[in-house]
């Protein structure tokens, strides 16, 4: 059976803790379901198009990349309103919009960023099509949110495999796929590892602080399911 431990909403979590968003981490805190709230708010069609949206955002979009970006044709909406629905998120997330401001700043004026775990992105302007210079305001967002994800899944995997090792339990660690630890083990024990999954994945705040000397604010939680393939998984 495969046991899969996918962390829920990492990279949105991480934006919360790294912007200190207030709004953001009381609605992560209280477990509200900020995707169906943001839906209503910001006029999107459904959900999962809330969804998205953020996820896009928090990856550095634009108003030009959603207009043209094939997961929002149904959508419709013009660069124009998209850049409306972009400044009600930042209306909302105040706390994200000084984020970006500072570290958009910060990367122009030192020509790198240092996330929490030590890791440095640097950064330069590119020439452009026209040849005028630009910075990369893209990746200037997206790299601390995803970087500092990946750094996290990474605590979660070690403490899991040393867990497991201790353990004795039959099974094989796969691999991790983005936010999610993957387990090939005999059915009998399909349970033990949901628990040392579970237990692995929620410690990663005092590994952070551990590890990196840095004190993540926020719980990290997960979802696990289990099947006999990817396809076929339920939760447990």
């Amino acid at each position: 059976m495969l046991v899969n431990a996918d962390v829920k909403s990492l990279e949105v979590f991480v934006a919360a803790e790294l912007s200190d968003d207030s709004v953001l981490k009381k609605e992560l805190l209280d477990k509200l379901d900020l995707h169906s709230l943001n839906q209503e708010r910001f006029k999107l069609p459904d959900r999962v198009t809330a969804k998205r949206f953020i996820f896009k955002l928090l990856y550095g979009a634009t108003a030009y990349g959603y207009s043209v970006d094939s997961d929002f044709f149904s959508v419709g909406y013009s660069e124009k309103r998209w850049q409306k629905v972009i400044d009600e998120f930042y209306t909302k997330y105040s706390g994200i919009a000084r984020w970006h401001s500072s570290i958009i700043e910060s990367a122009k004026t030192n020509g790198f960023l240092e996330i929490p775990s030590g890791r440095y992105y640097n950064y330069r302007p590119k020439q452009g099509f026209r040849g005028d210079w630009k910075w990369p305001l893209t990746t200037i967002k997206n790299y601390p949110v995803q970087g500092f994800g990946a750094d996290l899944v990474k605590l979660a995997r070690v403490q899991f495999y040393r867990r497991f090792a201790e353990s004795g339990v039959e099974g094989e660690f796969i691999c991790t796929v983005h936010d999610s630890l993957v387990v090939d083990t005999p059915s009998k024990n399909v349970y033990t590892i949901r628990d040392i999954l579970k237990d692995s994945i929620e410690a990663v705040p005092q590994l952070c602080k551990e590890t990196f000397g840095y004190e993540f604010s926020l719980p990290i939680w997960c979802e696990i399911q289990a099947g006999p393939n990817k396809f076929d998984m339920k939760d447990i």
